[in-house]
């Protein structure tokens, strides 16, 4: 090595661009390790996705005398054109061939298509100018990214259409509904759980669908417009499952007599139109902007996992009710999106990206099949006569399978109109309750943990930079707008960023906002279309069932996932959300069995039994509407996991890098950059209007 290389003065340096006029080096902490995304060469040796262990710089090529230990808080490895690798004043020779083909070889066993320029061809290893384009010597594919020298992570190498791209009405169109396609069991698994809950007919069941599909486009709309901007679905949340449930299956309410079905949907449209509100507040006052301070990937992570888990006691209890059919729906499910994964139909992995639809097909023509050949006909058997008024012992005997395996039990579909508008408050005037509305107020909360995670993750893949807290303020503002009309319409639940959005971006490769606007169109047209309601409505509820046992499972590892943007095999991480996963599912299991016999006889079904603790919980004070506060708060796994992994996390020490902790771009930057501030900016000069708003835009 010449003394000029090894002379610090004469070490080339990137600096910031543009350029500043008096051009510096980069900070020591670079965005990408802020954010997590670890550059190979940060280090001797790392793990790949399969788990072997790589050797980044090779023995052969060390110098004998001992190296120092990199300090990854404090520099970052620069590599020059020359081949070699220096951080401070230390000069480590690195063999960047060996590291391209590894990481090449990574993402084809990963994805099964290696890393391409975008035109089918393997990427060039060719030095390049770096105005252009980073050449193969100086970036690195990193969780699905590529991070580039300065450790700055640029676009997904595999997307097929970024934030503003438009390649056309007709593949933007198909793009669109494929994009809503992949997601339709997280629009509308909830309604068909909810709504026999409360009481409701299937005609009701219907008439719930066709409005989340209509509130879900409507949403969408307002929020790829006026909120973060990204190409996020909105619709019903997982999130809100639970604590809908626990209002359902509330004393006052479980004593209504009659049709209970729309004062139980007015009542959650109370609570949920103040709770909405409250998160609104929490977005447009900018207050959103400091609690992120606190919510990382070690917080988002159990969280969202134990929203998932919550559900495990519902699951597969209800696909036992016909094993034959339930069981046949999870496996054709796992078939699909595991075993025939990389099959590609034209260019489209159609069994990954649509194994829920798929899958429901299968199944549902499988159980017709079965009915129809007499498997669940019994003679003298009428499944439309209720159980208690069945003079037969044999009849009785067999009308659960009756009711749980036949397909032709629900009249939804022939009693749908063709055409129905849903209408606000088509239920009646919302009901308010404090205490169902201060529940839901902490559970707005969680869900805007949630968007957090969905708009960090999305962000990365699809825009030029992570949005600025002004931007993610102001998507939890509208998002909190979005579940008011949510509740004013009345779908049960309120509307938010749906967690499976990144999930399907990496999958279809689409990340245009144009084509989620498209299909969001396309959404609000099917929801006039009452026999689409209709037809959903009519699916059987043992195939809900297990359609759901996969969406939870996969919820549950969506929200893991996240740990990749930390230190994951850090053992104050792993302790940290082991404890509150631990924890998450051991206190609500005790408020949920307080107090209650192993024989006593509850009124409802055993997987509603945990949403019934109001009734019976450790909290007994003089005020009532405080014991349900309490009892229905501490028996929500969601609830607790976030109170474990929040004050955990901030209090255990613990580096940067090693937490994960989100990096969101900085103000000034967002508005010198023109790229990022085309991806973020409001349109129609609508931010103008708004610009004194400084905390809730660019």
């Amino acid at each position: 090595m010449s003394n000029s290389d090894s002379d610090p003065s004469n070490r080339h340096r990137h600096g910031s661009w543009p350029p500043p006029t008096d051009a510096k080096p980069i900070p020591p902490a670079s965005w990408a390790k802020k954010t997590g995304f670890k550059p190979k060469f940060s280090g001797e040796t790392n793990t790949s996705d399969s788990g072997q262990i790589i050797n980044h710089f090779p023995p052969k090529v060390r110098e004998p005398e001992p190296q120092p230990q990199l300090d990854l808080e404090a520099g970052l490895v620069r590599k020059p054109a020359n081949g070699v690798a220096q951080s401070n004043n230390v000069t480590i020779p690195v063999s960047v061939p060996v590291v391209k083909d590894q990481t090449v070889k990574k993402r084809r066993d990963s994805d099964g298509v290696p890393s391409t320029n975008g035109q089918g061809n393997p990427a060039p290893a060719t030095d390049q100018p770096p105005q252009v384009r980073r050449t193969a010597r100086h970036e690195e594919v990193v969780d699905g990214l590529v991070v580039d020298d300065e450790g700055l992570a640029s676009r997904h190498p595999h997307m097929k259409y970024e934030l503003r791209d438009s390649p056309g009405l007709v593949p933007i169109s198909v793009y669109g509904i494929q994009h809503y396609v992949s997601m339709l069991g997280s629009l509308i698994l909830i309604p068909l759980v909810i709504v026999p809950a409360m009481g409701g007919s299937h005609e009701e069941t219907a008439k719930v669908v066709s409005t989340v599909l209509l509130v879900s486009g409507l949403t969408t709309l307002l929020h790829i417009n006026f909120g973060s901007r990204l190409p996020l679905i909105q619709g019903p949340s997982f999130v809100y499952l639970a604590p809908a449930l626990a209002l359902i299956n509330s004393p006052e309410l479980q004593a209504l007599n009659g049709n209970k079905f729309q004062h139980i949907m007015r009542e959650l449209q109370g609570a949920i139109i103040i709770g909405s509100a409250f998160q609104a507040f929490l977005g447009y006052t900018g207050l959103m902007s400091l609690l992120i301070g606190v919510i990382n990937p070690v917080v988002v992570s159990p969280t969202i996992a134990a929203v998932g888990l919550s559900f495990f006691s519902y699951g597969f209890p209800l696909v036992g009710t016909c094993l034959e059919i339930g069981a046949v729906q999870i496996l054709v499910v796992i078939v699909f999106s595991l075993y025939l994964r990389k099959i590609s139909v034209l260019g489209h992995r159609i069994f990954l990206i649509y194994a829920i639809p798929l899958g429901l097909a299968i199944t549902w023509a499988y159980a017709f099949l079965l009915t129809e050949a007499g498997i669940y006909s019994y003679q003298g058997c009428d499944v439309n006569i209720p159980a208690s008024n069945m003079l037969s012992e044999h009849c009785r005997k067999h009308f659960s399978r009756m009711k749980h395996c036949r397909v032709d039990t629900s009249q939804a579909l022939k009693s749908s109109p063709w055409f129905r508008f849903p209408y606000p408050l088509q239920w009646g005037t919302p009901v308010f309750h404090w205490k169902m509305a201060f529940v839901m107020c902490v559970v707005s909360l969680i869900t805007s943990v949630d968007s957090v995670g969905s708009y960090h993750a999305s962000s990365l893949l699809v825009a030029s930079r992570p949005p600025t807290p002004g931007v993610l303020s102001r998507g939890i503002g509208l998002e909190g707008l979005s579940s008011v009309l949510a509740g004013l319409w009345g779908t049960g639940t309120g509307s938010t960023t749906l967690t499976e959005n990144v999930h399907t971006i990496a999958v279809t490769k689409m990340g245009s906002r144009l084509a989620v606007q498209l299909g969001a169109c396309f959404l609000i047209l099917l929801s006039v279309i009452g026999k689409v309601g209709g037809f959903i409505a009519s699916i059987p509820g043992v195939m809900v069932a297990g359609l759901l046992c996969f969406m939870w499972a996969m919820l549950t590892a969506w929200g893991l996932s996240n740990l990749r943007y930390s230190e994951a095999g850090s053992s104050r991480n792993i302790i940290i959300v082991g404890l509150s996963l631990f924890f998450s599912l051991s206190v609500p299991a005790y408020f949920q069995q307080y107090g209650i016999s192993p024989n006593s006889n509850v009124s409802v079904p055993s997987y509603f039994q945990p949403y019934i603790v109001a009734s019976h919980g450790p909290f007994h004070v003089k005020y009532g509407g405080l014991n349900y506060v309490l009892n229905t708060l501490c028996s929500l796994h969601m609830v607790i996991a976030f109170l474990v992994a929040v004050i955990l996390d901030n209090t255990v020490p613990g580096s940067q890098q090693e937490r994960g902790v989100y990096v969101w771009s900085e103000p000034e930057v967002a508005r010198r950059e023109p790229a990022v501030a085309k991806d973020y900016e409001l349109p129609w000069r609508v931010g103008r209007i708004f610009r004194w708003v400084k905390w809730v835009g660019l």
